[in-house]
């Protein structure tokens, strides 16, 4: 019998206000997420999560290229490639999930953009497509056939989640309320919605029902 899977996205300290690389309202995906959190885990379906965890010299760092600041676009390994300011760096605060999460609900948390010469903004793959996390294959063995994306941030990470989710043909929907955006450029976040529904992800603003 198949399950569906809630996958949430870098719900983490740095991501949220008063982070290294806060997201306006970042904190309030929260609790949209933690309903849905509830709900699938009453239903006996899957909660798990995505991380980011770099190591301290990630290339994605404006700090590790001299002069450069964050916001500018460089090539990373033959990759077009935001800088950013340090952020999630593995082992520190600012890694860690927010502290109102559920996270007691998450039954496997997939770390990525732990090589620092590419970054990661899919829960599936690095940016290349080069490697793995094993999200796909983990769901798959635990018979999911549907996933639920929802996090931080809706223009980057739940972004580039949801549409490898879809390339790996699971059916796949997008909380709205339960994500929010980087916004570099006004609009992004809107733009990244309708990219997701374009490639075959249902945006939803409504929970799903039992």
């Amino acid at each position: 019998m198949s399950k569906k899977a809630l996958i949430l996205v870098d719900i983490q300290n740095d991501f949220c206000p008063g982070g290294a690389l806060a997201v306006s309202g970042g904190d309030e995906v929260v609790a949209p997420a933690n309903v849905l959190a509830v709900e699938f885990t009453a239903q006996g379906d899957l909660v798990v999560a995505t991380q980011d965890a770099h190591p301290a010299d990630h290339g994605s760092f404006a700090s590790q290229h001299e002069g450069a600041l964050p916001g500018e676009v460089i090539d990373l390994s033959g990759l077009p490639q935001v800088l950013w300011p340090d952020h999630c760096v593995d082992g520190t605060d600012g890694a860690v999930f927010h502290p109102g999460l559920r996270a007691d609900l998450i039954v496997r948390t997939f770390k990525k953009g732990t090589d620092n010469t590419v970054d990661s903004y899919s829960g599936f793959y690095d940016n290349g497509h080069a490697h793995a996390t094993g999200l796909a294959d983990y769901l798959r063995e635990q018979y999911v056939s549907e996933v639920w994306i929802c996090g931080l941030a809706t223009d980057y990470c739940v972004k580039a989640t949801a549409l490898d989710a879809v390339e790996e043909g699971f059916t796949t929907h997008v909380y709205a309320p339960a994500c929010r955006a980087v916004e570099l450029q006004p609009g992004d976040g809107a733009r990244a919605f309708a990219e997701m529904a374009a490639a075959g992800c249902e945006v939803l603003p409504t929970a799903p029902t039992a």
